[in-house]
């Protein structure tokens, strides 16, 4: 018989490691101008609703455009963790993510996968893949480009 309170306290662990090591992994790629990475916590310390987990924002310092001065707009990362045996986003997840992306004009909307005993591994969301198709992440091999 399955003891699914030690089941969920076991995930409930795993979900907060994962993120910890989503945040370490993100802070040791960083460049002159740092990333402020904001997490999503249910009350209790918990995942909170919702399909995105964690956020990467910074000042984006480029020319200003719209009537904008330089450093007034953001640059965004939404962020997905997956951890330990977690399933991957499902068809409608990744329809959601896409919504929420172009929703907050996304840089990018990544999955963080982390397995104990192993390096986290960034995915890409393809925006423009169709979410049947199976074939939506692009494994990010150098995630210092997404985090310059």
């Amino acid at each position: 018989m399955t003891d699914w309170k030690a089941a969920q306290q076991k995930a409930a662990k795993t979900a907060r490691w994962a993120i910890t090591m989503t945040k370490c992994r993100i802070r040791r790629l960083t460049a002159k101008t740092t990333w402020n990475l904001v997490t999503f916590c249910g009350k209790k310390g918990g995942e909170s609703t919702g399909i995105i987990d964690m956020m990467a924002i910074r000042k984006d310092h480029r020319q200003g455009i719209y009537g904008l001065k330089r450093g007034d707009a953001f640059e965004i990362i939404l962020i997905q963790v997956k951890g330990g045996g977690s399933s991957w986003p499902t068809p409608d997840d990744i329809r959601r993510l896409k919504k929420v992306g172009h929703l907050y004009g996304a840089k990018a909307v990544i999955l963080s996968e982390w397995k104990k005993g192993r390096q986290t591994i960034f995915h890409r969301l393809n925006m423009d893949a169709d979410p049947e198709s199976g074939n939506c992440w692009e494994r990010i091999d150098n995630p210092f480009t997404l985090f310059h």
